[in-house]
């Protein structure tokens, strides 16, 4: 599990995403669709077409993060395609990420 400081909001990036892309790559499509800075300290949430895959990219104040995960069985829960990004809580990633 991902340590979310308090006050951190948890983005998901409705749709899919192609999961070819790296940090940088995902950070410019948070500037561009969410409108959001990459480097504010929040997590965004970006799934693959298939379902099975997830990448979590996070500015730490520090550095720059990616975190990956990939399901050997099932798929991720995902909000209907749409533009945008959904605000989920640390609580909902959690489970998200661990109840495929």
């Amino acid at each position: 599990m991902i340590p979310v400081p308090s006050g951190v909001r948890v983005w998901l990036a409705t749709g899919h995403t192609d999961m070819r892309k790296g940090w940088a790559t995902l950070a410019l499509l948070v500037q561009e669709r969410l409108a959001q800075d990459p480097h504010n300290g929040h997590l965004f949430i970006f799934r693959g077409r298939r379902g099975d895959l997830v990448k979590i990219i996070w500015h730490d104040g520090q550095g720059s993060c990616l975190f990956m995960k990939r399901l050997e069985r099932g798929r991720f829960i995902w909000p209907t395609p749409a533009d945008g990004a959904v605000a989920i809580s640390a609580g909902q990633m959690g489970y998200l990420l661990d109840h495929p």
